[in-house]
């Protein structure tokens, strides 16, 4: 079967890293597998899905809600036959909706988030209802993305597949500390690490607040890039806490600087299902998780959840775990152990499933 999955751009986020994950696996399961990308900069995942053979169909750097490409990816699913196209983020589930009109394919997508800007709108809820109708099916990354789909009255429960996202485990867990991340400060020195695109549904700016209120040797690494991230430089500048956040970029050894931490942190407003944190448990070290869905089914009964947005919690709770070196590695342990159930085996064998399914006359 030929497949082409559609998404905006291979810039730091979950939707992104799964394409890194998940689409070479496909390909060499015997599918013919393509990606197009809206803004085609080149970033670190995108020379990743390069140089593993997935062919890239790149449009322009500009806007990805350009009108203009409805128009190119009406061209390029006429002229590659696809079985499936596969969607993923607002702007390619909108325009390849429009696009079916005009092309006979079989659409199917993925919802990434337990929610966004859109749910709710009274204006949006028409545009979305007609969006996804054209979908034969909708991919929830998580049972709560699922269950608040469907309660917003979008899209019919008989079209909702969970499929949980995975990561490749072993190689988070076998991966080795990185020196230079060390030698960055000072010996005796705790680091905590984020890892998130730096947009409006992450939650960098409570770990930055933090910072505050915790001892002098302890850093914030932050790994990741987007629109906010001046405004986190300065949010950082303001608090007086510039020395003490280092600001790392996309990177391609993600698993070598987890390993070089003390305690790896996802705060965000809402998640689907954080492919990151899912990441960060394979380390052996203590995950750190604000309470809000998407998290709260990863991380509770492993990690330690702190109160969204809230400062002050956070602070405890890191300083419990720095006190009680016991709770420490017991918290580490148990976070190994719920790791091993995303493996991305499992999540690779669930979509070729639900392609299977799809094409079955």
């Amino acid at each position: 079967m030929k497949i082409l999955h559609v998404i905006t751009s291979l810039y730091t986020g979950g939707a992104e890293k799964l394409m890194v994950d998940l689409l070479p696996r496909l390909a060499q399961s015997g599918c013919e597998i393509e990606l197009c990308v809206f803004n085609g900069e080149v970033t670190p995942f995108k020379t990743q899905l390069e140089e593993a053979g997935i062919k890239i169909h790149s449009f322009t750097s500009g806007s990805v809600y350009n009108p203009l490409h409805i128009l190119r990816l009406i061209r390029l699913i006429r002229r590659g036959e696809y079985d499936i196209v596969h969607t993923h983020n607002t702007a390619p589930q909108f325009f390849a909706a429009i696009a079916k009109v005009l092309c006979s394919v079989v659409l199917c997508t993925t919802e990434h988030n337990t929610s966004n800007r859109r749910r709710g709108s009274r204006w949006y809820a028409p545009i979305d209802k007609w969006m996804y109708r054209r979908y034969k099916n909708v991919i929830a990354c998580s049972e709560q993305v699922k269950y608040n789909l469907y309660h917003s009255g979008l899209v019919n429960s008989e079209k909702i597949i969970t499929i949980n996202n995975g990561v490749p485990i072993e190689r988070f867990s076998n991966a080795v500390p990185l020196p230079e991340i060390r030698n960055s400060i000072h010996y005796n020195s705790r680091i905590i690490t984020m890892v998130a695109g730096f947009r409006w549904e992450k939650d960098q700016d409570t770990l930055i607040r933090a910072l505050k209120y915790l001892p002098k040797n302890f850093f914030l690494f932050l790994v990741g890039d987007g629109i906010r991230r001046s405004e986190l430089e300065q949010l950082a500048l303001s608090e007086n806490v510039s020395d003490q956040v280092r600001f790392l970029g996309i990177r391609k050894d993600v698993p070598n600087i987890l390993h070089s931490s003390d305690y790896i942190v996802m705060s965000s407003h809402f998640e689907g299902l954080s492919l990151s944190s899912v990441e960060g448990m394979c380390v052996g070290k203590p995950m750190l998780a604000s309470d809000v869905d998407g998290l709260k089914q990863v991380v509770e009964g492993a990690g330690i959840m702190f109160k969204h947005a809230d400062v002050k919690d956070f602070v405890a709770k890191i300083l419990m775990l720095e006190e009680d070196k016991d709770l420490y590695q017991a918290t580490a342990e148990k976070c190994f152990k719920r790791a091993q159930q995303f493996d991305i085996s499992q999540m690779t064998n669930g979509y070729l499933s639900v392609y299977k399914e799809l094409l079955t006359p």
